[in-house]
């Protein structure tokens, strides 16, 4: 399953919405998902599973690249 994962850059600083990023990764859980990217120090805001139309919507936007790990 391919999940987008919204998340402030850094850890250290307060989470504001104008710097929230986003990046898709694939995985079978978003517990998964939050071990994958553990190493990266990321303040994960929230983790949805993509899927059907959703998915299809956002394979049309050109930052759709997913992520490797």
């Amino acid at each position: 399953m391919i999940f987008k994962v919204f998340y402030q850059p850094t850890i250290t600083e307060v989470p504001v919405r104008e710097k929230t990023d986003a990046l898709y990764i694939e995985a079978e859980t978003e517990e998964e998902v939050r071990k994958l990217l553990a190493d990266r120090k990321y303040n994960i805001e929230f983790i949805t599973p993509l899927k059907g139309e959703a998915l299809a919507y956002e394979q049309q936007n050109e930052k759709f690249k997913l992520e490797t790990v």
